[in-house]
């Protein structure tokens, strides 16, 4: 006989879509086995109530046909011969009806009442088991819900206990029931075989039994049939019972675990997160737009299939697509009174995607497992390998520095050779652009790693006082307070003004290709996401002919400055086009070249800032040119 179906018990207490899913088909099978069996009993009353009509039937038959005797036919004369004919059958149809009778009873307890005991007992204990289940899964998702909903700030500490404790007991009330529920629908698989069997055997033998005692009309090979039917029956139910101490034996073991199996964030304190893992599922709370400006929260189960982020409600067979998880961007957000909040945004910008984790280890899990994917390290030949070196060096990376003074000091950038890219201009003393390396360059030989990153633009104290000190204040639009100062802003051709974010910078090894921007942009990226640093500098951005500065939008006063020539490579991001970085080259008292890469977040698209910084780089070579030519 083939093997039966079964739910694992150990599964009960994550309660996964995939289990729910698998719940629902037993559910179902109990459901048509319901209804099936409804329908049967009918049939087989019928059955037993054709038989009991038969025995009522054969005893009137019996009764008139001795009545015949007694009838007073006006032409009875010649009658003796047919009554006693008559008398002989009737005895016949009473003996007959002692066996109908026989079978009714027969019936009544083989085939009829089996079938009412199943129905009765093992039907009705699941349809039990499942209403007691739902209310023990709903009341568990109400105090989860609450849990959700612990506030962020002016946290209540005897609030939080009591909803852990409330959340505690109703996830192992959950979990027990499930567990009884499980079993029961196991056990159902063998029971309905049975409940199938048995009735129809008892028809059958009392059947044979009563047309045995009226005729020989079966021979033995019936007889071994029904033996082997017997016995079948009788193994099954060995191997029910073997099963039944198998589930109650495991229902001892998963309930003999800790409470704090049941209590969320229970490792707050000191959670072991794994940030290497490139698959993650389990259930978040995801934010939904329910109007113009009012949103909700809905707890679904998520998981990550390749590059793809997967949402499934509960009692969905399969899960839908809800993010591309290529190249996108993951980082913490500060979300209202909630807490473990993280936002997922798509690599064009357009779309994010704000979910909710249970507690700390889930929330640091998913944050470095989208990371990671986001990354493509899963169509690697060793993800995991890959993984783990690549968030070594993304934890070494990220070490806060308090000016720029202290990054030049714990960096180590290397030489910059002649083949180093130069603004574009005609002269030959100035720096040309170099083509493109013929073999591409590893992000290891583009930013070492260790490599520190600011993530805040933070002047040195007297850098700061003598901005401040002076009367004169930068103005985005080219103009100043007093005009006798602006001796430096007259002549300029170019001056264009953005509004930016800066993300952070971190010295660079080489600028002879535009991808240690792209690299510096993901390694900063991902250490925010890392950390949790969601906090962002606003500045103007000013690109004149001559330089480029980032000035405070309050004061106006200008934060750090470039010369234009300095600036070696520039580029937007190729998918994200919100994302601008630039490389500067600043000659040191050395003689080296200390080279570093600035990552900006734009309100515009970073194309016009790389338009606007190539337009100020051809302008100063024409003015460069024309001097020269004025001078020969």
């Amino acid at each position: 006989m083939p093997a039966v179906d079964k739910l694992l018990l150990e599964e009960a207490l994550q309660d996964s879509p995939q289990t729910r899913s698998l719940l629902s088909v037993f559910e179902e099978d109990a459901g048509t086995l319901t209804d099936y069996t409804n329908q049967l009993l009918q049939t087989m009353q019928r059955v037993y109530g054709a038989q009991n009509e038969m025995c009522l039937a054969t005893q009137q038959l019996s009764s008139q046909l001795l009545a015949y005797e007694k009838q007073n036919f006006a032409l009875g004369k010649g009658d003796e011969e047919v009554i006693s004919t008559l008398q002989y059958f009737a005895n016949v149809i009473d003996e007959l009806n002692v066996l109908h009778t026989e079978l009714a009873k027969q019936l009544a307890d083989t085939m009829v009442l089996p079938l009412i005991q199943f129905r009765e007992k093992d039907l009705t204990e699941v349809s039990t088991l499942k209403d007691l289940f739902l209310l023990a899964s709903n009341e568990h998702d109400l105090s989860m819900a609450k849990h959700s909903r612990l506030p962020k700030k002016r946290e209540n500490e005897k609030l939080k206990a009591e909803i852990a404790k409330e959340v505690a007991s109703a996830r192992r009330k959950q979990h027990l029931s499930s567990l009884q529920y499980y079993s029961a629908l196991n056990a159902l698989q063998y029971r309905k075989r049975t409940a199938m069997l048995d009735p129809i055997l008892g028809y059958t033998q009392g059947q044979i039994t009563f047309l045995k005692k009226g005729s020989e009309m079966f021979s033995r090979k019936m007889d071994d049939f029904l033996s082997s039917v017997s016995s079948m029956i009788q193994r099954i139910q060995k191997e029910l019972d073997t099963e039944a101490e198998a589930m109650r034996l495991t229902q001892q073991e998963l309930l003999s675990g800790s409470d704090l199996l049941y209590t969320p964030d229970y490792d707050v304190a000191s959670p072991v997160i794994n940030r290497n893992l490139i698959q993650k599922a389990g259930y978040l709370n995801m934010r939904v737009k329910t109007g113009l400006v009012t949103t909700s929260w809905e707890r679904l189960y998520f998981f990550t299939q390749g590059g793809n982020l997967m949402c499934q409600h509960r009692g969905e067979v399969a899960g839908g697509l809800i993010q591309d998880l290529d190249n996108c961007s993951v980082m913490a957000v500060d979300c209202e009174d909630r807490r473990y909040c993280f936002q997922i945004t798509a690599p064009n910008g357009k779309s994010s995607l704000i979910l909710q984790a249970e507690g700390k280890r889930e929330y640091e899990e998913w944050i470095s497992t989208i990371n990671n994917i986001s990354r493509q390290i899963y169509l690697t030949d060793n993800p995991e390998a890959v993984a783990i070196k690549l968030n070594q060096t993304a934890m070494e990376a990220v070490t806060p520095i308090t000016s720029f003074e202290k990054r030049s000091e714990s960096s180590q950038p290397s030489h910059v050779s002649s083949e180093t890219i130069k603004p574009v201009v005609q002269n030959e003393s100035h720096r040309q652009p170099a083509e493109e390396p013929v073999h591409e360059t590893e992000p290891e030989q583009l930013i070492a790693p260790g490599t520190p990153i600011q993530f805040d633009i933070v002047l040195p104290a007297s850098e700061f006082q003598d901005q401040n000190r002076s009367s004169r204040r930068t103005n985005p639009f080219g103009e100043s307070e007093d005009k006798t100062d602006n001796s430096d802003e007259e002549g300029l051709h170019l001056q264009q003004m953005f509004v930016v974010r800066f993300l952070g910078s971190m010295a660079i090894n080489s600028d002879q290709s535009k991808k240690v921007i792209f690299e510096a942009m993901r390694q900063v990226l991902a250490a925010r996401a890392i950390h949790n640093i969601f906090r962002m500098t606003e500045s103007h951005l000013m690109v004149t002919s001559n330089n480029i500065r980032l000035i405070d939008p309050q004061t106006q006063v200008t934060r750090i400055s470039f010369d234009l020539e300095n600036i070696t490579q520039f580029a937007a991001h190729q998918e994200n086009k919100r994302l601008f970085g630039f490389v500067v080259c600043v000659p040191e008292a050395s003689g080296e070249d200390s080279l570093s890469a600035y990552v900006l977040e734009c309100n515009t698209e970073g194309e016009k800032i790389s338009y606007a910084f190539s337009l100020g780089k051809e302008i100063a070579a024409a003015q460069m040119n024309s001097t020269k030519n004025e001078q020969n």
